[in-house]
């Protein structure tokens, strides 16, 4: 496959299905059976930086005037609820931080053709989306117990067909915070942990650009990035009028098709 090609058609996947609740691993898992795991040259690490890359700029875009009277709040200490907010976001970080870094090996063990679990947590994905789109509305705000919880179903969105965004917001949305401010802190929680993570990458692994590949790598990161813009204003909009439902039948078609095909190769 064309290597630009190739680009586009990663950055897309990357940039849907990091806001979409369908599981971008599990996608990345399906791919890597469909195209096989040969085409996916050595410059993989540096490519998952870079699409990751776009969708966390794609998130600060989206969400820049938030982020900037949230920093001006806290900076100026206008608002104990903005400096709860904030809180909350650096407490949902700590489940996914310390079992990604106590069980690295494990986790990265998970992530080399496993389709049959990609299929069943797909499923798992579908059920969640379903029992949140069915939850009665509230209006609750996010506090530091419940920033915790929902840091939970984020460390267990680590597993591969697990939606991150999918997890996070239904388990906001059982928890009764409002569907807006759920989607809200979803998105937000993730940027923090993006960008360590490429830190991570960056000075513990091995990242090198491959000669002749920065053109590839530089159009992936435009469509992650604009993709992305794209489907986090769109996933706000359906989380907020509650169709969650469409990604719950998606899901499950989805999880039934990585099971099949678990079975045919």
């Amino acid at each position: 496959m064309n290597e630009i090609l190739q680009k586009i058609i990663l950055g897309i996947i990357q940039g849907l299905t990091e806001f979409l609740p369908v599981s971008s691993s599990g996608h990345l898992e399906i791919a890597k059976a469909l195209i096989g795991a040969d085409q996916l040259r050595e410059d993989s690490l540096m490519t998952t930086i870079v699409l990751h890359f776009g969708t966390a700029l794609a998130t600060i875009v989206v969400f820049w005037k938030d982020i900037r009277q949230l920093l001006v709040d806290i900076f100026l200490r206008r608002t104990s609820e903005s400096i709860r907010f904030a809180v909350a976001i650096l407490v949902s970080m700590i489940p996914a931080v310390v079992v990604g870094l106590a069980f690295e090996n494990q986790i990265n063990g998970m992530f080399s053709g496993q389709l049959l679990l990609v299929g069943f947590c797909l499923l798992v994905t579908g059920g969640l989306l379903l029992l949140a789109d069915r939850a009665t509305t509230t209006h609750k705000k996010v506090t530091l117990f419940n920033g915790f919880l929902i840091g939970i179903a984020q460390m267990v969105a680590i597993l591969p067909g697990i939606s991150r965004s999918g997890s996070t917001i239904s388990a906001s949305v059982l928890l009764g915070i409002d569907r807006e401010k759920a989607a809200r802190f979803s998105f937000l929680m993730v940027i923090p942990l993006i960008f360590g993570k490429i830190a991570q990458d960056f000075l513990f692994n091995d990242v090198v650009i491959q000669e002749g590949a920065s053109i590839p790598l530089l159009i992936g990161f435009a469509t992650s990035f604009v993709v992305g813009i794209w489907a986090c204003r769109w996933m706000i909009r359906m989380v907020k009028q509650s169709k969650l439902y469409y990604f719950t039948i998606y899901c499950v078609v989805a999880g039934i098709f990585a099971i099949s095909l678990h079975y045919l190769l």
